[in-house]
C-alpha cells in the first residue's frame, strides 16, 4: 500500500484544540537540547505565533539545532523583525514555495505544504491539524476552530524525525548531486532510537506528488472496507473522490454504523455547499451525517471499530487528496480509540445537529442534474489534478533578516 509500516511500542496523548496543544508543544520546544524540527502550513504573528517564537529562541539558546518550515501561501506575512530574531539566534527558517504577488494576489495556489509536524530531540513528536494561530483558541470567539493533534513517544518518533530531516534536504536548491552531498554531511541528530514506551502500534503516512500521491486515501479506503461495526469520520473539508464515497456507502449497506461529522458553521461557505451536494447520496445508503454547529470544525480525525484511529493534517477533499503535502498518523490502540471516540461522541451529543433526508429542501429534478455533474467530477478529479502545476518541492531558506524597509516575508533571500 505504501512505504510506511506499522511500528510497535508507542504511546499517544490526544490534544484537543489549542488550549491543550500549544502549552505541550511550546514547553517541549523550549526544553530541547539537541534538535527541533517543525513544519506548519500557517504561522501568524499573533499571540500564539509569538509564544512559538519565544520557545524556538529558547531552544536555540540551549544549543539545539532548530529548523522550521512554513508554507509560502499559508504564512506570507511574517515581519522582518520576527524572522530576523530567529535567524540571528541560529534558527534555520525554510519557506516552501514562496511566491511573488501579481496585482496583490498570491500566485502559489496549488500543491501546498499542509503538514503540521514537530519533532523534539528525537524523543517526542506532535502530529495533527492545528496551525500556529490564535483562531485555534476558544477566546478567539465564534470563529475559533475545533481541532485535534497527538503527542507521541516511542519508536515511531525516529521515523517522523528522519522524514522531516529528509524533507529539508530534498527541498534544498541545487542539482541532485549537490543534495546528495548535503545529505551525507547533514547533521542527523545522533540520538538513539527510543525503546518501547507503550502498547500502541502506529504508522506515519504521508501524501506527496511524487512517490506517495494516494497513500492517505488508500489507508482510509482499506480501513473502511475492513470495518465491521463502527466508523466515525470527523473532517473539516469533505468532498472525497468517487472510490472513497463508494466504500462509505458499501460499508453502511453491509451493516456498519457509518457516521460523518462535518462543518455546520464553516469558515468558508463553499465548504458546506460542496459537502451538501453529497448528502442525499450518502443518506440513501444509511450513512449518518452530523453537522458541528458550535464553531468551525477544522479536525481531520477518524475511528474504526474498537482499535484503529487516525489524526493528521489531511482533509478528505481534492486539495488534500490530490494536491497538498499531508501527514497523518494511523494508530492501532484500544485505549486511544476509546478516548477519541468519547470526544467525538461528546461532540455529536452536545454540539451537532443530525441531518435527515427531510432537512434537505430541493427539487428532485435539480438533485438529478446536480448529481450527474458531481458524479462525473468525483470520478475524474484525481486525473484532472495532474494537469495543475507540478514541480519538485522547493524550500527557500532565510539566512538573515530581510532588508530594512521590507514589510513582509514574501520573497525571502535564498541561502
Amino acid at each position: 500500500m505504501s512505504a510506511a509500516r506499522w511500528v510497535d511500542g508507542n504511546r499517544f496523548t490526544l490534544l484537543e484544540n489549542g488550549e491543550a496543544y500549544f502549552p505541550r508543544v511550546f514547553q517541549a520546544i523550549a526544553a530541547a537540547r539537541h534538535e527541533v524540527l517543525l513544519e506548519t502550513f500557517i504561522l501568524f504573528e499573533d499571540k500564539v505565533g509569538l509564544e512559538l517564537h519565544a520557545a524556538l529562541l529558547a531552544a536555540a539558546r540551549n544549543g539545539a539545532r532548530v529548523d522550521i518550515t512554513i508554507d509560502g501561501f499559508g504564512s506570507p506575512d511574517l515581519s522582518p523583525a520576527f524572522i530576523g530574531a530567529l535567524t540571528e539566534a541560529g534558527v534555520r527558517v525554510h519557506v516552501f514555495d514562496p511566491g511573488t504577488r501579481l496585482f496583490g494576489w498570491r500566485t502559489n495556489l496549488f500543491r501546498r505544504m499542509h503538514r503540521k509536524i514537530v519533532v523534539v530531540d528525537g524523543e517526542r513528536a506532535f502530529v495533527g491539524g492545528i496551525n500556529y494561530s490564535a483562531d485555534h483558541l476558544a477566546d478567539f470567539g465564534p470563529e475559533a476552530k475545533q481541532d485535534y493533534a497527538v503527542e507521541l513517544e516511542g519508536p515511531l518518533v525516529a521515523h517522523i524525525q528522519r522524514f522531516a530531516q529528509e524533507a529539508i534536504v530534498q527541498g534544498r536548491p541545487g542539482r541532485p548531486s549537490e543534495r546528495r552531498w548535503f545529505r551525507r554531511r547533514a547533521p542527523q541528530a545522533a540520538l538513539p532510537s527510543q525503546a518501547a514506551v507503550g502498547d500502541a502500534q502506529a504508522m506515519f503516512v504521508t501524501r506527496d506528488n511524487r512517490e506517495h500521491p494516494q497513500d492517505i486515501e488508500r489507508h482510509y479506503r482499506a480501513v473502511i472496507r475492513a470495518a465491521r461495526h463502527r466508523l466515525v469520520i470527523a473532517n473539516a473539508y469533505f468532498f472525497p473522490g468517487y472510490r472513497l464515497l463508494k466504500e462509505l456507502r458499501q460499508a453502511a449497506r453491509r451493516g456498519v454504523e457509518v457516521t460523518l461529522i462535518l462543518q455546520g458553521e464553516p469558515d468558508m461557505a463553499i465548504v458546506k455547499s460542496a459537502a451538501e451536494m453529497l448528502y442525499h447520496h450518502l443518506l440513501r445508503a444509511g450513512v449518518r451525517i452530523y453537522e458541528y454547529c458550535e464553531r468551525p470544525l477544522h479536525g481531520k480525525v477518524a475511528v474504526a471499530d474498537d482499535e484503529w484511529s487516525t489524526v493528521g493534517s489531511s482533509n478528505l477533499d481534492p486539495l488534500s487528496l490530490s494536491l497538498n503535502l499531508e501527514a497523518n498518523v494511523m494508530i492501532r490502540d484500544r485505549a486511544f480509540n476509546r478516548q477519541l471516540s468519547e470526544r467525538l461522541e461528546h461532540l455529536m451529543a452536545h454540539c451537532c445537529k443530525r441531518i435527515e433526508a427531510t432537512d434537505l429542501q430541493e427539487s428532485s429534478l435539480w438533485r438529478l442534474v446536480r448529481s450527474f455533474f458531481v458524479f462525473h467530477f468525483l470520478r475524474r478529479y484525481p486525473a484532472w489534478a495532474g494537469w495543475l502545476p507540478a514541480h519538485a518541492p522547493r524550500l527557500t531558506s532565510v539566512s538573515h533578516a530581510p532588508a530594512a524597509g521590507t514589510d513582509r516575508l514574501t520573497e525571502p533571500a535564498r541561502s
